[in-house]
């Protein structure tokens, strides 16, 4: 599959809640808390948001935060039509070259190993496919589901 990945722009926000409503049963609500809008709305306008584009159409995103020396990987969705062709691999690639500069250490917390979207998802076996360790426990997810923090080095 052809797929770039490029800074998110606004028009993009409507893509990006597209996808969020393809993974609400794990994450909890997203696409009708304003909450959520604001915060893409917020990481498209800082440029930190990356969407993976086939042809014209945005096929996954991750949301990026960047204090050094520690960079965060925030929200990762790929659209399930997709998932498993390399998409959630580019936009990690893509996010860690622009982490690059003076940051140490690259954590995303995914799902605790108990949460039902643990395994159905692939997210740890992902990670770790890259790199990623598992840390400490993070806060549960709005849903009330567990979280663990995972760690790299760049």
């Amino acid at each position: 599959m052809d797929v770039r990945v490029r800074t998110g722009r606004g028009g993009d926000a409507g893509a990006l809640v597209r996808l969020a409503g393809q993974v609400e049963q794990w994450f909890g609500a997203m696409v009708d808390d304003p909450g959520f809008h604001e915060a893409v709305a917020r990481q498209l306008a800082r440029g930190t948001a990356l969407v993976a584009v086939a042809g014209e159409r945005v096929v996954g995103g991750l949301l990026v935060g960047r204090r050094p020396p520690v960079c965060h990987l925030h929200w990762l969705v790929v659209d399930e039509d997709v998932r498993g062709l390399g998409v959630g691999r580019a936009l990690v690639a893509e996010a860690l070259a622009r982490c690059a500069d003076g940051v140490e250490t690259v954590e995303v917390v995914t799902f605790g190993a108990d949460h039902p979207g643990a395994v159905v998802s692939g997210a740890r076996v992902f990670y770790e496919r890259l790199g990623f360790l598992p840390a400490e426990a993070a806060e549960p997810g709005p849903e009330g589901g567990s979280r663990q923090v995972y760690r790299r080095l760049p």
